[in-house]
């Protein structure tokens, strides 16, 4: 599994031997991704990644998963990629080479001593993928194998167009029914785009408590970005939602816009009003969310939340005012006397896209304006291996969080 570490060993060489190992994947839309570190073999002629320092490359350190985490596109390779894994029932082959001495690029024209493939998946064998269109849904239901019930979470990413389903895969192979749901570029019947209110996601719920394999009273909400803003909006206003628990990664709960719920032409506007950047730069959009509003009516009623809430930060976000926003609800929900329910995890050098371990580091990449389809590059932050460290440290406390409120009992 995507989620899971593994070794690397080499075995065979001289004894002192300077090679590089290099890992390298081709995303679904054909652009290369390679990490790579140098070693020197051991007195065996070995190198064993778990244990061994890498002296440079693109990581250095002992790093048993560095050569996944620091992987960067390919000299040469389009500029804003981002890594996001799009058919999540097809496997992702990681070609892992040995090449002679400390290489720094064309890897491909060198000769090399030693390869073999990794085979990493996002579905465990037995889950099962299943299409969402009725109640006027668009989404995608991941079901563990097995008869059930099981606890649910409804899945929720952040303001891209598109449908995000890998993280849900990794959840239904971890035990939990997961709904990945589309929000941003909903459509009426004859096609024309609509802002969706909160009955859609009430709806969304609704299905998943009714669903024959699920626990109704075990249902949790995991939001990123602007999808933590909804999740965190919905566990405060819905009397019909009322999740068993939430988590959201890089929230902002200051309201972004007017009108209906999902509003994302409202957000982006007010992001780009006070856009910190030159034309050569992405765009930095966290202070145009500060300073944090002093007028409740323009915040979230955070204190209305009445379940637990597991809050992750990246101090070095970019995108949003994460820091300063977990700071404000924490003070709010003090006065409101719930504060007893959040848990806060702050990573200083996190940027905002805090994915799934062993996931590339992303720092910018292109982002399409859904109201206009232009296209700009946005900063999302993070030092590459301090981000690295909080996506591994986060994604097991994530599922330590959902163990904890999904499976267990309150009294337990």
């Amino acid at each position: 599994m995507v989620d899971e570490r593994f070794d690397v060993r080499v075995q065979g060489l001289l004894p002192g031997m300077r090679v590089t190992l290099h890992a390298l994947l081709r995303s679904e839309d054909g652009d290369f991704w390679e990490g790579f570190g140098y070693y020197v073999s051991d007195d065996s002629g070995t190198v064993t990644v778990s244990k061994d320092a890498s002296l440079g490359g693109s990581y250095d350190g002992v790093e048993s998963m560095g050569l996944l985490w620091s992987m960067k596109p390919i000299p040469g390779s389009r500029t804003g990629l981002r890594y996001r894994k799009n058919d999540v029932q097809a496997r992702t082959d990681l070609h892992i080479s040995v090449y002679k001495d400390h290489l720094t690029h064309s890897f491909q024209e060198k000769t090399q001593l030693a390869s073999a493939v990794a085979e990493r998946w996002y579905m465990a064998p037995g889950v099962q993928r299943v299409d969402v269109t009725e109640k006027g849904l668009k989404g995608t239901l991941f079901i563990p194998p097995g008869p059930g019930p099981f606890p649910a979470v409804l899945d929720l990413w952040g303001g891209a167009r598109g449908l995000v389903e890998y993280r849900s895969a990794l959840l239904a192979s971890r035990g939990y029914v997961a709904l990945s749901l589309e929000y941003c570029d909903h459509k009426d019947e004859v096609g024309k785009p609509q802002n969706v209110g909160i009955e859609y996601f009430e709806a969304a719920i609704t299905l998943l408590r009714q669903h024959p394999q699920v626990c109704p009273e075990r249902v949790a909400i995991f939001g990123l970005s602007y999808g933590a803003f909804l999740s965190m909006h919905m566990a405060a206003y819905s009397s019909v939602i009322k999740p068993r628990c939430i988590v959201c990664i890089s929230l902002s709960h200051v309201i972004p816009g007017s009108g209906s719920m999902v509003d994302m032409p409202g957000l982006i506007k007010r992001l780009m009003q006070n856009k910190h950047y030159d034309e050569e730069k992405p765009q930095i959009w966290r202070d145009s969310l500060l300073p944090i509003p002093d007028d409740p009516l323009k915040k979230l009623e955070v204190d209305r939340i009445k379940c637990p809430i597991l809050l992750i930060v990246g101090e070095d976000d970019q995108s949003c005012p994460a820091s300063e926003s977990a700071d404000d609800m924490k003070q709010i929900m003090e006065r409101g006397g719930n504060s007893h329910l959040l848990t806060v995890l702050s990573y200083p050098g996190a940027g905002h896209l805090i994915e799934p371990p062993y996931t590339p580091h992303c720092q910018a990449s292109n982002f399409m304006l859904a109201d206009t389809r232009s296209k700009v590059m946005i900063l999302w932050g993070g030092q590459t291996k301090a981000h690295s460290q909080a996506q591994e440290d986060s994604w097991n406390k994530i599922l330590a969080f959902f163990e904890q409120h999904l499976y267990r009992n309150p009294s337990d």
